[in-house]
C-alpha cells in the first residue's frame, strides 16, 4: 500500500475537501483525486462520500483512515530517527507561542536550551493562541505553547505551566490590593486583549460562569499585546486582566498593582499543542524534557 495515497486520504479527511488537501500537500487537485481513486481501487470500495458540501469519510474510509494515521506516524518517526542519529543535537527548533508565555518564559527556556546545545538554532513565533493552534493544525509548526485549548481530533495537548490571570490596575487605584465586586468591575473602563487571545478566552469564560456577559463590560480599549495593555493600564486608561507572569516586573517596581474579583478565580493552564498523528522529533522531545526540568525548579 502506497504511503502517499494514505497521506492524501488523511489530508482530505482532516481538511474536508480535495482542494484544501491539494494546497496542503503542494500538488494539484487532479493529483489528489488520482491518489484517492487508486487507493479506493486497491481497497475495493469508496472511502469518501463526495456528495453534498466537501468530502466525508465513508464507514470503510474511517477504518482505513485510523490505520493510515498509525502507519504515517510510524513512518514519520522512522524518518526522524534516521535523520537524527545518536549524536549531538543539531537542527532548527521552531516554537509558536501565545503572548504571555512567549514574552516572559519561553525566551529563557529557549536560551537555556541552546546554551546546552549550541548547534541548535531556535526561533520563537509569538501570535494569538488561535493562530498558533491553526499553524500546528496545518503542520506549519511541530510545537506550540498556548494559554487556551481548542479541542480537535488532529491535535494533542499536554500540560506545560499554570498561571493566574490577575486584574492589573494603576498604582494607587482604588481597586489596588482589595477584592472588587462584579458590580464595580462592570462599571470600570476595561482594557481587553484582542479576540482569540488566551487571556481573553479564559476571563470571558470565567465571567460568564459568574453571570457577567461580555456585553455587560465597559470596554474602553481592545489591544493586541499584553505589553500594550500594561502600558495603557500604567497610563491610567483603565484596568485589564493580564497574566501574572506578564506583570511581575511592574509589580516589583510599584508601577502596577493587582486586585481580586469576587466570585472568580481565573487560572490559565498553558499547554503544548502538537499534531496528534506524529510523535515529537528528537529535537522537540529533548526541548520539552529540558523545559519541564527547568520549570520544576523555578515554578
Amino acid at each position: 500500500m502506497d504511503l502517499r495515497q494514505l497521506r492524501t486520504l488523511a489530508e482530505v479527511a482532516d481538511r474536508g475537501s480535495f482542494s484544501a488537501a491539494a494546497e496542503a500537500l503542494g500538488v494539484s487537485q487532479p493529483a489528489v483525486s488520482q491518489q484517492i481513486r487508486a487507493l479506493e481501487r486497491e481497497i475495493g470500495e469508496p472511502l469518501l462520500d463526495r456528495g453534498g458540501r466537501g468530502a466525508r469519510l465513508t464507514d470503510r474510509g474511517v477504518m482505513v483512515q485510523r490505520y493510515a494515521q498509525r502507519m504515517l506516524a510510524l513512518s514519520d518517526e522512522f524518518q526522524r530517527e534516521l535523520a537524527d542519529g545518536d549524536g549531538e543535537l543539531t537542527g532548527s527548533l521552531v516554537v509558536g507561542s501565545s503572548t504571555g508565555l512567549g514574552e516572559h518564559v519561553l525566551p529563557l527556556l529557549l536560551g537555556g536550551f541552546r546554551a546546552e546545545h549550541p548547534k541548535v538554532t531556535v526561533s520563537l513565533r509569538i501570535e494569538a493562541t488561535s493562530t498558533v493552534i491553526d499553524r500546528v493544525l496545518a503542520r506549519e509548526l511541530e510545537l506550540g505553547v498556548v494559554g487556551a485549548t481548542r479541542p480537535h481530533r488532529a491535535l494533542t495537548y499536554e500540560p506545560f505551566l499554570r498561571d493566574r490571570v490577575v486584574l492589573a490596575v494603576p498604582a494607587g487605584h482604588r481597586f489596588a490590593g482589595r477584592t472588587v465586586e462584579l458590580a464595580e468591575l462592570v462599571r470600570e473602563p476595561l482594557i481587553l486583549m484582542q479576540a482569540g487571545a488566551g487571556v481573553r478566552t479564559v476571563i470571558e469564560e470565567e465571567l460568564r460562569r459568574a453571570g457577567v456577559r461580555p456585553r455587560d463590560l465597559n470596554v474602553a480599549m481592545e489591544l493586541g499585546l499584553q505589553e500594550s495593555a500594561k502600558a495603557a493600564v500604567e497610563a491610567g486608561f483603565g484596568v485589564s486582566f493580564l497574566s501574572q507572569l506578564a506583570v511581575e516586573r511592574e509589580l516589583e517596581r510599584g508601577a502596577l498593582a493587582t486586585a481580586d474579583v469576587a466570585g472568580i478565580d481565573p487560572v490559565r493552564d498553558f499547554a503544548t499543542v502538537r499534531p496528534a498523528t506524529q510523535q515529537p522529533g528528537r529535537l522537540v522531545a529533548s526541548f520539552l524534557a529540558w523545559s519541564q526540568s527547568w520549570l520544576a525548579h523555578r515554578f
